[in-house]
């Protein structure tokens, strides 16, 4: 504080009656308290008022709390020298200078001559002090039991809850969590509610509705000290003040368990020891109070304060150019809106427009050409509606397999421009849109005909049907049978009922097998389910043909058109097939396989001859010991300039399940410094012990949005779980980029002929990855301290986020700060990732990431690459277009089909 000194002996934690303190003389403007021993002065400046409160001894002096307070009310302009401590009891006259040198000589050195004590002393009180200052900030954050997520909505709630909870007026002790808002960590809960019990010197298993609102004003106190004496209390479980190595094992056990860390769990001795070795140098066997006060208020790193310091000039910067237009008017929120909206899905509305433009149009046309036609007398508009959905049914039957030619999108979006206009990383999309104006179609012409054409055919008068006989015979038809068992009739029948499976199955609530264990359809759903019906369409194809052959109203051959709309389509598919078969590499070699927590697979093959691909890309994999037919897409996580090729597989259904089994027969427990579960290292060739090995085929690469990650200054990569592998392939590669210079030949897809030259522009990186599970780390452990170890510019910058640890100022999680700290200033290793990469507790604050992003790189285009869960996609969408609108960095969102 500004015009303010003072000290006082913090050198050990173990004062003894010997131990004496002493105040360096100072000014500042003056408040009143006291009770039982325990001073109170106020410090002012210009802006704030500080709290100071001592207690005094006989012979010593400890602060007991430091706090900021509002300054209402207090009116003393009158600065004194000396120290500023007071009583209730004392005026501001003539009283107050002898209470002051009261106080002061009690607490004088008993060796006053000892200089260099005194200085000493001076030094720890100014360093205790720094709490007001670096250290507020930690303390004001720190250990809290009322959180945003945590009994946010006051002492009403929990007296809400306590009404619904209790039982004959009183709470139970194992419903103390849930009450106050502290769900999901009843454990923790419970040793909070001891501990607050035991202070008041409560036995009993229950709390009356004042006892409760006795604990949660001791909890909701946002006095630092008061919330450190409450986690101390909890530790110290026989309340003699002094935490033994028991009881912080105890605690990090009990912290472990909160914020689902089994792996930290498992290490609780080691990280015991780690602390009593920082906080009990001298081997007494336990710690205090100030020492785990010291411990929470450690300065934060220098990396932290510089990210902090930085953080807050983001904001300021940024305070500016994201302020909000003055017209706040509903219909300018709308336009705004609108525009934001056609300026990041132009390239889907004009494609979308054709689509539904040629469907209508071929509709209108089919259904006039009806309408002059003698039928229409007999069957009326039933019939103009069936022929004009079989027009547009003809047209998307063809159309729908165009997104699926996966080599011919990945040619045109490699080779030619076609991409700046055509958005190629929703033909996936695309191809469920066009199914749905397939089955629009099948409606609409099966609906027509069997409920209205064929009926008013049967019952038409004779002269009605005088010209119909051309087309149906010389003799009405007898019956509806008539019609069905017909060529065009069981056709028909058969194509509806195979297309309607492979809609169903193709569902997500099917495809991803959804249903509960219980449900007798489980057993037919899943992707093989989806996968073999989806097939059925070879049947579909063949019969559609036949069907459009054999037409009751179109004789001559030219006016026959189906196969003229399938012909090219399913060429270019069938040769693609055919491409496929031919270009899967038999024989890819198993150079190592791992297998990690979180149920995930990770294979590292050799390369083909000739195999090129870019980061971003993926392959299709077979394991005939699997099955002969399956083909699943997974991500490629090595980068072009690996001399292997990897692959991270999670277990999600039945096919990934027993591959990972069928690979964890060959592999072993890992030795000592290998990450994962199992493990088998076969890069020296495949001996006799392995030769029962499964050997895979692979097709690809494949493009896929991620691909084009070249073509940005900055890149923000942003992975969800598993979906970090295609991300983690472009952090290597730009970190190769990186290592050779920057600009080289860009590798391209197999079958280029050549390596073309492109300009590598990105020149900034962020990946953030935000995963449930400590476990996932390993997965992507090597390629961590690769980067943390060979990127010396900085220009990656590596963000992990655990999600299951509670949000860092939590007091459940406050000891686990407290371990990565010290783990990472006396090894440099994070304790839950196992790398130099620090992990961030909770969700990244994605406004601020973005804010980050655009306020260091004005001007320039950041390309953000997401891969997870959907959940997001609507928030980081959102933000792009935000941030591309309100600064001068430009973001564009591409989100990797999952």
């Amino acid at each position: 504080m500004a015009g303010t000194e003072a000290a006082t002996d913090l050198g050990s934690s173990r004062r003894s009656q010997d131990d004496t303190a002493t105040l360096i003389p100072h000014s500042g403007n003056l408040e009143e308290s006291s009770r039982r021993g325990v001073k109170t002065t106020r410090f002012k400046d210009d802006d704030e008022v500080v709290e100071i409160t001592l207690d005094v001894q006989r012979d010593s002096v400890a602060i007991e709390d430091v706090r900021a307070v509002d300054d209402g009310g207090s009116g003393h302009g009158g600065g004194f020298d000396g120290l500023s401590l007071v009583s209730p009891s004392s005026s501001r006259s003539g009283k107050l200078a002898s209470k002051l040198r009261q106080v002061t000589n009690g607490l004088k050195l008993k060796n006053s001559s000892n200089k260099a004590q005194q200085t000493q002393l001076g030094k720890n009180m100014r360093k205790r002090l720094d709490r007001s200052k670096s250290g507020a900030a930690v303390a004001l954050k720190g250990l809290q039991f009322v959180t945003a997520k945590v009994g946010h909505d006051g002492w009403a709630a929990v007296e809400k809850r306590f009404n619904q909870l209790q039982v004959d007026g009183v709470l139970l002790r194992s419903r103390f969590g849930k009450c106050i808002g502290m769900e999901g960590s009843d454990e923790f809960a419970v040793q909070v509610f001891d501990s607050l019990a035991r202070k008041r010197g409560i036995v009993k298993q229950v709390l009356t509705k004042d006892e409760l609102k006795d604990f949660w004003e001791q909890l909701s106190d946002q006095g630092f000290d008061n919330r450190l004496r409450t986690f101390f209390d909890m530790v110290d479980k026989n309340a003699d003040g002094r935490i033994t190595a028991e009881e912080v094992k105890e605690i990090i056990t009990l912290s472990a368990s909160a914020n689902k860390l089994s792996k930290l769990k498992e290490r609780a001795d080691e990280y015991t020891a780690l602390i009593m070795e920082e906080l009990d140098p001298t081997n007494l066997g336990y710690i205090e109070l100030e020492d785990l006060e010291a411990l929470l208020l450690q300065s934060p790193s220098q990396a932290a304060a510089r990210s902090t310091t930085h953080s807050s000039k983001l904001s300021k910067a940024l305070s500016m150019k994201l302020a909000t237009n003055k017209d706040t008017s509903q219909f300018y929120h709308y336009w705004q809106e609108f525009l934001y909206f056609l300026e990041e899905n132009w390239k889907r509305i004009w494609v979308m427009t054709l689509w539904l433009s040629i469907c209508i149009a071929l509709f209108i046309w089919k259904f006039i050409q009806y309408r002059n036609r003698a039928v229409f007398d007999i069957m009326g508009y039933c019939v103009t509606t069936a022929k004009g959905a079989a027009e547009t049914l003809k047209f998307n039957m063809a159309l729908v397999l165009f997104p699926v030619c996966r080599n011919t999108i990945t040619w045109i979006r490699s080779k030619t421009k076609i991409g700046a206009v055509v958005p190629f990383n929703d033909n996936i999309n695309f191809h469920k849109v066009i199914a749905a104006g397939v089955a629009v179609g099948v409606a609409l012409h099966a609906g027509a005909h069997l409920t209205c054409d064929f009926p008013r055919l049967l019952h038409a008068s004779d002269a009605a049907y005088e010209p119909m006989k051309p087309f149906f015979g010389d003799k009405r038809p007898p019956n509806y049978w008539w019609f069905v068992k017909g060529t065009e009739g069981w056709t028909g029948v058969v194509m509806v009922v195979l297309m309607t499976v492979a809609f169903v199955l193709a569902q997500p609530w099917f495809r991803r097998n959804r249903l509960k264990d219980s449900n007798p359809l489980k057993k037919m759903t899943g992707f093989n389910a989806f996968w073999f019906t989806h097939h059925l369409f070879v049947i579909v194809y063949a019969l559609l043909v036949v069907h459009g052959i054999c037409l009751y109203l179109s004789r001559k051959w030219y006016k026959k058109t189906t196969w003229m709309y399938l012909a090219v389509p399913v060429l270019l598919y069938v040769s693609e097939r055919i491409l496929r078969l031919f270009r899967s590499h038999d024989a890819v070699r198993i150079q190592k396989v791992a297998v990690y927590p979180g149920n995930v697979l990770a294979l590292y093959m050799s390369k083909p001859p000739g195999f090129r691909y870019r980061s971003g890309q993926y392959i299709f994999i077979n394991c005939r010991a699997v099955s002969p037919y399956e083909w699943h897409p997974f991500s490629i996580t090595s980068a072009p300039g690996d001399d292997y090729l990897s692959v991270h597989i999670r277990t999600r259904g039945d096919w990934t399940s027993r591959l990972r089994t069928v690979f964890s027969e060959a592999c072993r427990p890992p030795t000592d410094g290998e990450s994962g579960l199992l493990r088998a290292d076969l890069s020296k060739g495949i001996s006799e012990s392995n030769a029962r090995f499964p050997k895979l085929l692979i097709d690809g690469p494949y493009g896929a949005p991620a691909q084009d990650y070249r073509e940005y200054d900055v890149l923000l990569l942003i992975g969800l779980g598993i979906g970090a592998t295609p991300l983690i392939s472009i952090v290597k590669d730009v970190l190769n980029h990186i290592q050779q210079g920057g600009s080289v030949a860009g590798a391209e897809p197999e079958g280029s002929g050549r390596t073309k030259k492109r300009p590598f522009m990105t020149k900034r990186a962020y990946f953030y990855w935000v995963t449930r599970e400590e476990g996932s780390f390993e997965w992507f452990r090597g390629v961590m301290n690769e980067v943390a170890e060979k990127d010396k510019d900085g220009v990656i910058e590596l963000h992990n986020h655990c999600s299951s640890v509670y949000e860092e100022g939590d007091a459940r999680s406050a000891l686990i700060v407290m371990l990565q700290e010290l783990q990472h200033a006396k090894k440099g290793v994070d304790i839950l990732s196992g790398t130099s990469v620090k992990t961030h507790f909770a969700r990244p604050n994605w406004r601020s990431v973005f804010k980050h992003v655009a306020v260091n790189h004005e001007n320039q285009h950041v390309g953000v690459f997401y891969c997870g869960e959907p959940v997001l996609v609507p928030q980081l969408r959102q933000l792009s277009a935000d941030f591309t609108h309100k600064t001068n960095t430009k973001f564009e969102f591409h989100k990797e089909n999952f």
